[in-house]
């Protein structure tokens, strides 16, 4: 019965191992690019806008 035992533990060890094989090579549903690509454009639209910089106000000094 233990020879038994230690036969079932490879098996068991098996079965585990292509149970998490199969959930960790799942085709996942994602949001998809759209939310990268919407970033990105905000992104480049924003670095191609001619430099609105304001000057600060000199210092009074006093």
């Amino acid at each position: 019965m233990a020879a038994l035992a230690w036969l079932l533990i490879p098996l068991f060890a098996a079965i585990g191992a292509g149970l998490w094989g199969s959930w960790a090579n799942r085709n996942r549903k994602t949001a998809g690019d759209g939310i990268e690509l919407a970033g990105y454009t905000r992104f480049r639209e924003a670095m191609e806008k001619p430099d609105a910089v304001v000057e600060p106000e000199p210092h009074s000094g006093g």
